[in-house]
């Protein structure tokens, strides 16, 4: 069975739900790199593309954009992270998932890197 996670090389996660829409977040990577969240701004419940900025994420080092993964649908946003934001630090591949996406194409899932990719990306940065 192949992985339901993907990544990309802008340090998200992709997770392909049972329901086929599509969980996202930031990468352990991503996160410990920020240090501690301060604040999100979350996206918008609309259409983007692949590659365009859909949320901003401040840490006390520095501000970052998270972009769209794939084309498609933003259908739900973790509005808990407004109020708690560093429980993307606490737990970045689960409770600190930003929003979840209904893609335009669902077998462009498989054109993101999977979990071994993800890990020799990094060894190359």
């Amino acid at each position: 069975m192949t992985s339901t996670i993907r990544f990309t090389t802008e340090h998200e996660w992709v997770r392909l739900e049972d329901d086929g829409s599509m969980t996202v977040g930031i990468t352990e990577h991503a996160q410990d790199a920020l240090g501690d969240v301060v604040y999100i701004e979350l996206p918008e419940l609309k259409s983007y593309t692949q590659g365009e900025e859909v949320a901003v994420i401040e840490s006390v080092k520095a501000a970052s954009n998270i972009d769209m993964p794939l084309d498609g649908e933003v259908i739900v946003v973790n509005d808990a992270l407004e109020a708690a934001p560093e429980t993307v630090n606490e737990d970045a591949m689960g409770a600190g998932w930003f929003f979840k996406m209904q893609a335009a194409d669902s077998t462009a899932f498989d054109t993101l890197l999977d979990q071994a990719g993800y890990d020799a990306f990094i060894r190359s940065l």
